[in-house]
């Protein structure tokens, strides 16, 4: 599940992380957020970068010269990018690309789309979301629930649904992450006290 941002006036999809080199001809291998690497990945598509102040590729973009599976793996090769030491450069970096609003993803939506949609677990609302945070790793709602905010990772395992039209997005959070789990500790000793008034 993607979160797509808006940058710049612009609405853009994060598509792919540089995950590591790959060889030693500049081949990097791909952790892949979309559901077709084939059409975003083809040769001469252009992918802004998103990467630390201190990179080199700071305020840079990069262009597939090509994409291919191997063993199992996807990964990409950019025009100049030629050898191992200048993948390395490009490690942990996010690519971004611009969509169309009509445009269809699966399992994707803009910012704006996911924020004020109720979030319903067992039938239930237990919050709204207020914003949503972009990390490398993963996307987070944040849910207002009551007087505080929780973070809720935007994956499939927790966050099955979303229905935009209808308003609201279903979660099967773990326990704990909406409510304090009781105390275990306490449980323990208020029986071991019921049992030792009960022997007497």
């Amino acid at each position: 599940m993607v979160a797509k941002d808006r940058n710049q006036g612009k609405n853009q999809l994060r598509v792919g992380r540089l995950v590591k080199a790959h060889g030693l001809k500049g081949a990097l291998k791909l952790e892949l957020y979309t559901d077709n690497p084939e059409r975003r990945f083809t040769p001469g598509a252009e992918f802004t970068l998103q990467v630390p102040e201190a990179s080199p590729w700071h305020g840079k973009t990069v262009v597939v010269r090509e994409y291919r599976v191997m063993n199992g793996n996807p990964v990409v090769f950019l025009e100049d990018v030629d050898d191992r030491e200048g993948a390395e450069t490009l490690v942990r970096a996010i690519l971004w690309i611009d969509q169309d609003d009509d445009e269809v993803e699966d399992d994707a939506w803009f910012d704006h789309q996911l924020v004020g949609l109720d979030v319903v677990r067992d039938e239930v609302v237990v919050g709204k979301v207020v914003r949503v945070e972009h990390f490398p790793a993963q996307d987070l709602l944040i849910v207002r629930s009551g007087d505080q905010d929780i973070m809720v990772p935007f994956v499939q395992a927790i966050v099955p649904s979303v229905d935009v039209r209808a308003g609201r997005v279903i979660v099967t959070p773990p326990p704990g992450l909406f409510e304090e789990l009781p105390d275990t500790t306490d449980t323990a000793d208020a029986g071991e006290s019921s049992g030792s008034d009960a022997s007497e």
